[in-house]
Order: C-alpha cells, then sequence, then structure tokens
C-alpha cells in the first residue's frame, strides 16, 4: 500500500521535482538548474531504506512528468471530446508509469551510493539513467519525450558533442554534474580526492574543446555549402474546423495564397506545407487541379501532408489507410511519398485492437492507420528529403535511419494544434532541434499552427514562428552528404550505458559482500 515518508524526506523529492520543471522549456526554461535538479533526491537516497527510496523516486517521477505532460488533458479533454475525469485519469496513469523508470533509478541509486566507493557511483548513476531512457524510448512502442538533455536545446554551444552520442551524452553530462553534487554534499573528503574529480576533468576538458572545434570547423564549411532555397507555410488552420468538408477548399486556396506571398522574395525551389494540410484523399480530388498548378506555374516543388490510401481488396472493400507526406513536383506529378512509420497509439490506431475489442467505443475517434517504413529519401533537384511526420521528429533513431538511407535533409512535418497554448509546442520544437545537431542536417519543420522554422545543422535556429499565427518564410538550407560518427556508431552509446550501469550494480554488490567479509577497503 501507497504511504508516503516522513515530512522531512519528502522535501528533497519534491524539491528535485520541481527544479526539473523550471528547468525544462515550457515550463521554465532556467536550463543551468537541470545540473542540480536531482542532487536533492540523489542526497536523501544515499540513507534512504528501499521502500523509503521507491517512495521518493516516485514523488519526483509524479511531479516531473505531471508538470510536463498537463497537456494530455488538452488533447483529450477539448480535441478527444472525452469527459474531464477520463482525461486527467489518463494523464496521471502515464505519469504514474513513467514515474516507475524514475523508481527504478531510485532503487538503482540508492544501491550504489550505499555500496559503490564514490569513483564507481560518480559514473554508474548518470549511466543507469541514460539507459533507463533508452528503454523508455522503446518500450510499448516508446515515449522518450523531453529527457533532461533536452533542456538545453537553445544553447548550442553546449550540445555539440551530440554527433558522438546522441541527446544522450547531453543527459549523461547533466546527471554526471548532478552525482558530483550529491556526493559533495554527503561526503566531501572522499569526492574531493583527485582520483574521483580527476576523470570528470578530463572528460569536461575534451567535450569543450571538441565543442569548440566542430563549431568552428562547420561554420566556415556552411560558408561555401550546396544550399536550396525552401520555403514554409504555416497555415493556423483551426482543428476543429480542419476536416470539415465545406472548409477544405477555403483551406487550400488559404494555403495557396500564404505560398504566392513568398515569390516577390526570394524564389523557394520548394515549399513545405505541415501534416495534413491537404484535409482529403489528394488522388482523383478536384482540389489538386490548383496545387499542380500553382507548381507548374512558378517551377517549384510541394511537399505536403495528406492522408492516402491504398486498396487491398476493392470488392471486400478493404483499403489501407497512411497519414503521408507526398511531394508534387514542379511538372505536377507527385514526385515521392513517404508513410509515417512511427503512428501514434490511441490516436492513429489502437493497440491490441484485434485482442481488445471492447476498447473500440471508447476509441470512435481512432484513425485506423499502417505503418510505413523508411526506404529510399524523397528526392527533388539536390536535396535527398528525410521526413519525419509528426511526433516522429522526437525519436532520434528515425532521423538516423534517414541520413543512412541517403537523406541530406531532413523536413518535419507535423501539426501541433492539438496541444493547444501550452508547453508541448516548445518542447516539441527543442526535441527537433537536437535531430539537426545528431545528424548533421537542416531541419526544416512546418507545422500547422506552430512552431515552424529552420535549424542548421549546429543546432543554430535561424528563424521560427509564434504558435497560432498564420506564418511564411524562406532560407538558403544547407545539404549536407557526409554522415556523423552518430549514424555509424553513435547509437551504442545508450544501450552501452545500460550494460555499464547494470554492471555497475551487480559490482557494487559484490564490493559490499566483501567489504563486510573484511577483504576489501572501501577505496575512493
Amino acid at each position: 500500500m501507497f504511504k508516503l515518508p516522513a515530512r522531512q524526506s519528502v522535501l528533497p523529492a519534491l524539491l528535485s521535482g520541481g527544479l526539473l520543471c523550471l528547468g525544462l522549456p515550457g515550463t521554465g526554461g532556467l536550463w543551468p538548474l537541470l545540473f542540480v535538479a536531482l542532487a536533492p533526491l540523489l542526497t536523501a537516497l544515499r540513507t534512504a531504506r528501499p521502500a523509503q527510496a521507491a517512495r521518493l523516486g516516485l514523488l519526483t517521477g509524479l511531479v516531473h512528468y505531471l508538470s510536463l505532460l498537463y497537456w494530455i488533458v488538452i488533447v483529450m479533454g477539448r480535441y478527444g471530446k472525452l469527459p474531464w475525469y477520463i482525461s486527467y485519469t489518463t494523464l496521471f496513469l502515464l505519469a504514474l508509469v513513467l514515474s516507475l523508470f524514475v523508481v527504478v533509478f531510485a532503487l538503482g541509486a540508492r544501491r550504489l551510493l550505499a555500496d559503490s566507493p564514490p569513483l564507481l557511483a560518480l559514473w554508474a548513476l548518470p549511466s543507469l539513467w541514460v539507459g533507463l531512457d533508452w528503454i523508455r524510448s522503446f518500450l510499448f512502442s516508446g515515449f522518450p519525450w523531453m529527457d533532461l538533455g533536452y533542456g538545453l536545446w537553445h544553447v548550442p554551444r553546449l550540445i555539440q558533442v551530440s554527433d558522438i552520442t546522441g541527446h544522450y551524452g547531453i543527459t549523461f553530462l547533466l546527471l554526471l554534474s548532478n552525482t558530483l553534487v550529491a556526493l559533495a554534499l554527503t561526503d566531501r573528503a572522499k569526492t574531493a580526492r583527485w582520483p574521483v574529480l580527476t576523470p570528470v576533468v578530463l572528460l569536461l576538458v575534451c567535450v569543450a574543446g571538441y565543442s569548440a572545434w566542430r563549431w568552428q570547423s562547420l561554420e566556415e564549411w556552411m560558408r561555401t555549402a550546396e544550399t536550396m532555397p525552401v520555403g514554409v507555410v504555416q497555415g493556423n488552420v483551426e482543428q476543429d474546423k480542419k476536416w470539415l468538408p465545406e472548409e477544405r477548399e477555403k483551406t487550400v486556396m488559404g494555403y495557396i495564397g500564404q505560398t504566392v506571398s513568398l515569390f516577390p522574395g526570394k524564389k523557394p525551389a520548394l515549399v513545405v506545407w505541415p501534416e495534413s494540410a491537404l484535409p482529403f484523399f489528394p488522388e482523383g480530388n478536384p482540389l489538386l487541379a490548383p496545387l499542380r498548378s500553382l507548381t507548374t506555374r512558378n517551377r517549384i516543388a510541394l511537399l505536403t501532408g495528406a492522408p492516402w490510401y491504398t486498396v487491398v481488396d476493392r470488392q471486400e472493400r478493404k483499403y489501407r489507410y497512411y497519414n503521408s507526406a507526398l511531394l508534387i513536383n514542379s511538372e505536377g506529378n507527385f514526385g515521392g511519398q513517404y508513410f509515417k512509420t512511427h503512428l501514434v497509439p490511441f490516436g492513429e490506431y489502437v493497440p491490441l485492437k484485434k485482442y481488445l475489442p471492447f476498447i473500440a467505443p471508447i476509441v470512435q475517434t481512432v484513425g485506423d492507420f499502417t505503418p510505413g517504413t523508411v526506404e529510399n529519401p524523397i528526392v527533388y533537384q539536390q536535396a535527398r528529403i528525410g521526413v519525419l511526420l509528426c511526433y516522429e521528429s522526437i525519436f532520434p533513431d528515425i532521423a538516423e535511419k534517414w541520413v543512412r538511407a541517403g537523406a541530406n535533409i531532413l523536413i518535419n512535418l507535423t501539426n501541433d494544434a492539438w496541444y493547444g497554448k501550452s508547453s508541448a509546442p516548445e518542447q516539441s520544437f527543442a526535441m527537433t532541434v537536437f535531430r539537426a545537431v545528431e545528424n548533421r542536417r537542416s531541419v526544416v519543420r512546418a507545422a500547422n499552427t506552430g512552431i515552424s522554422g529552420f535549424i542548421d545543422p549546429l543546432g543554430r535556429v535561424r528563424m521560427r514562428s509564434e504558435i497560432f499565427v498564420p506564418w511564411q518564410a524562406v532560407d538558403d538550407v544547407v545539404l549536407r552528404e557526409e554522415a556523423p560518427f552518430l549514424v555509424r556508431y553513435g547509437y551504442l552509446f545508450a544501450p552501452g550505458c545500460l550494460l555499464f550501469g547494470v554492471t555497475s550494480l551487480l559490482l557494487g554488490r559484490v564490493l559490499r559482500r566483501r567489504r563486510k567479509a573484511g577483504f576489501a577497503p572501501e577505496g575512493p
């Protein structure tokens, strides 16, 4: 049965949860706090009993995830039309499930802090946290929303090592700082020893040196790199009206009007519209004619989101439906297509629907889409486009697959109208910035209601929109061919951290037994 620990023990957990809230984008954005946010929790864990450690971890996780994901109530209540009690219950249950990862970390951290020498604990704790983040990225379809490293998105000079380790490396460094602070508070003498501090100092010097070198070399390269003028249109179409039949023509003509307004300035070769900007099946639809006219008359290509279907059996009326990105080239023809691979559970499909038929009445508005695959990039002129549809931008492996397949630019088409005026659009944009740095690719982002923008391979935001306003812009986007270390080998960093964290737990237990038996000193 759940029982809160004593009041004085609850405060570190509440403080850590609150600092995480204030440190992350959308709920505070005070990123320096992330370097110490978990220190109160870690300090309390060292002397906690197992049950108390679990409760502290659970409380920290609940404060963190409830403040991070409160926008789920907006998605389910306002747009999903679900009763308030279902919306709030869903938020709490999701936060509870995600908090279990913090509970596992807290139990492991307590054991490491109690059993292991400070040097081992200092490196094992960050590894354990990163390893659990990695598991969360794929378990039950995955939900890697706003890992701690993403909190540094708007200080690009600090995140350049991401092209080696991914965003997980930034999370590791943040946890390393938190652990060092906690050890200093609980065991100052041992933490101050050079065997403990020297590796940390060397790592930070190496990371800083690499970041400075990488920044300078890429900045010089971009001055002469091949570019393509790309336009982005943010239509700001109301979600409640988006799919009404009587609004379709107005929606399309609005996008066309915004696109044409770009031409008096720097004319784009490619224009990008958001996810589902076409609220109809394009093939055979009369509204496809003005789109073809737009591209042929102006000699541009259009990449837009649209639903799509293929026929499985016409007589049996069996079809496959897809959330797609569609390229209409400068000849007015379909020049390429991508079907979204990572679908949203209970948004674009119902998990285990075949085995859980009783769920169907609860999710009448849920789509029934078929997942696609990442294969060949969409090609137009010199651009080879890797498409990230909707929240695919939060999954690092999808962007990495595109780069391995030969993409020299990443384009994110999304519809963040579901989130309302909440912290979610800012957080979604923050995660997209890391896809640019990790893969050393320009990222173009077109969102229905924002945030849209252009991000260069250094993670610098060249232009961005506000939310819930019409917006359009053109930028010269850098095209890059070389694949960074991350795409080739860096994906091993997070699972490697998990392996080291678990191994350290086992080693700590062995050392504890040996100390009890009088065979081994505690060590630095």
